[in-house]
């Protein structure tokens, strides 16, 4: 079949060919792992390592190495295997010796494989910290949407951007988004993992609760606040990119001309370079082809964080009343078992948990559902005994039966609540609509300056931004908003040189640049002129 299907094995071989780099793993959970690694950390050390099995011993000897030195041929049955797992490779370095005993020891000289050493690179990183909280690098964020906007604005400019100065961007940019990616999944799978936990107690649920409602709120408040300015940003960029490369890679191939060169080498680029690192880059801030982004994951493994805490938090209120976990007690349970004869391991047993035959209990399981005789009564279904025979042997109910309590009292209560409000924001509405021509005259209310900044921040949100004829110049289009049950309507755009100070008790707002008309919602009377977004607040 082979004969008949040469390409077919060729395909073969070489999905095989990646899978076989595995084995370079070998060496971190062989029995004389401790060994292999502190061989690896000597190769690791020196950029361009060629050393012999007598070189190898020394740097072990100096650096410490492991609790039992390995002897020569020891190590060179070490090396061996290193080098047939990929991690090492053979040196061709022209030995000269002046002895036939220094040619024997020197004649096998070993040097580091790229990928022997990305793996040690990274299972010291594991050993390092791998269950430490990393810090999220939020502040990168920042960074990131001033470079994309710098970048941005090259790429606009006339004659478009200089290809030696977009590289730089470009690189410090991923560089930039990558750390920060990194750092936000360590740090989420470091918070999954704690919140996994069920046995949690007052002072560590009091510190991850902290840690949850203050850092990964400000993380994910950040993130929310950034993304849209990024995606835009982007979407600015997009069109021009394809070009952009192309006149980066004209202007500094890199290591990529060795592709072109040798067909055979595979290079890998820096991260930019490539229209795929884009794509990357827009997928986790943008929703693409339908499919959410990085950030709605994101915000989704918040929520369920928040989740996770309120869970441990209900543990926690019913074990302090007696109903839940009991953990102390079935650690020293643990203890009695581990330090206990297999026939007291039977009796405590039997003792704690009340195994006895099967004629003790007296539930009956679901009839719906079937259980082979096979199954072990560890895996196998549970029966839900009731509290009252659980705890006092017996099915008959105690007590009275509670009445129902009687919540109209405080149904009126929060009706008459909610009319008070409904009542205070018509009169702020219609306080707004009388100030129509004397605004700089009169002091509002509190409660019409808070309907003037909700209704400003609600317009504010509801705008587009379409820029004007200087990159600084922006129009507002569509900047609405209303509020139908009040009847009343806020509509803003931008106006250079408008200045209007809104006056209440709460303090003063100073607005510039914008021009803020407050009208009825039919739109017939007449309209209140207020002034420009809030630039600057005094209290």
């Amino acid at each position: 079949m082979d004969q008949q299907n040469p390409a077919g094995a060729a395909g073969s071989a070489d999905t095989a060919e990646p899978w076989q780099r595995l084995s370079a793993y070998a060496y971190l959970s062989a029995p004389e792992r401790l060994e292999y690694v502190a061989v690896m950390r000597v190769f690791c050390a020196t950029l361009l390592a060629d050393l012999s099995v007598p070189d190898v011993l020394a740097k072990l000897a100096q650096a410490g190495g492991p609790s039992t030195m390995p002897g020569a041929e020891t190590l060179t049955a070490r090396l061996d295997q290193l080098v047939r797992w990929g991690n090492l490779l053979r040196s061709t370095h022209t030995v000269k010796a002046t002895s036939i005993v220094e040619y024997q020891r020197s004649r096998s000289r070993y040097q580091l494989s790229k990928l022997g050493e990305r793996i040690q690179r990274d299972a010291d990183e594991v050993l390092a910290g791998a269950d430490a909280a990393r810090e999220v690098s939020s502040e990168l964020l920042a960074l990131v949407d001033r470079g994309l906007r710098e970048l941005a604005s090259l790429i606009r400019s006339p004659g478009g951007a200089d290809p030696q100065e977009a590289l730089e961007k470009i690189s410090t940019l991923f560089v930039q988004f990558a750390e920060f990616a990194e750092s936000v999944r360590d740090f989420y799978a470091y918070l999954g993992q704690v919140l996994a936990r069920y046995d949690l107690d007052g002072a560590e649920y009091q510190g991850f609760k902290e840690l949850l409602l203050d850092y990964v709120e400000a993380i994910t408040e950040d993130v929310a606040f950034r993304a849209p300015r990024i995606a835009a940003h982007l979407d600015v960029i997009w069109p021009d990119l394809p070009r952009t490369l192309s006149r980066i890679d004209a202007h500094s191939a890199g290591l990529g001309a060795l592709a072109g060169g040798l067909p055979e080498t595979r290079v890998q680029r820096s991260r930019g370079r490539d229209l795929a690192d884009w794509e990357g880059l827009r997928d986790w801030f943008a929703a693409v082809d339908g499919q959410g982004s990085q950030v709605d994951q994101l915000r989704d493994a918040t929520l369920r964080a928040l989740q996770s805490l309120l869970a441990n938090a209900k543990r926690m209120l019913r074990s302090a009343s007696g109903e839940m976990s009991r953990r102390k007690d079935l650690l020293r349970l643990a203890a009695w078992f581990d330090a206990a004869a297999p026939e007291e391991a039977h009796d405590i047993a039997v003792a704690a948990f009340g195994l006895y035959g099967a004629r003790h209990l007296g539930v009956a399981p679901d009839p719906d559902r079937s259980v082979p005789a096979y199954v072990s009564w560890w895996t196998g279904p549970v029966v839900e005994v009731p509290v009252a025979l659980r705890e006092r042997g017996s099915r008959a109910p105690r007590g009275r039966t509670a009445a129902a309590e009687d919540h109209t009292e405080q149904k009126r209560l929060l009706m008459e609540e909610a009319r008070e409000q409904a009542a205070a924001r018509r009169a702020a509405a219609d306080e707004l609509r009388s100030a129509s021509g004397r605004f700089d005259k009169v002091r509002l209310t509190s409660a019409a300056m808070r309907l003037l900044l909700e209704l400003l921040t609600a317009a504010l949100g509801n705008a587009q931004l379409r820029q004007g004829v200087t990159a600084r110049d922006f129009q507002l289009d569509e900047a609405q908003a209303a509020d139908a049950d009040l009847g009343i309507r806020l509509t803003v755009w931008r106006t250079p040189g408008e200045h209007t100070v809104l006056r209440s008790p709460d303090g003063e707002l100073a607005v510039d640049d914008l021009k803020l008309v407050v009208e009825s919602d039919s739109g017939t009377e007449t309209p209140f002129i207020v002034g420009e977004v809030p630039g600057e607040a005094s209290a």
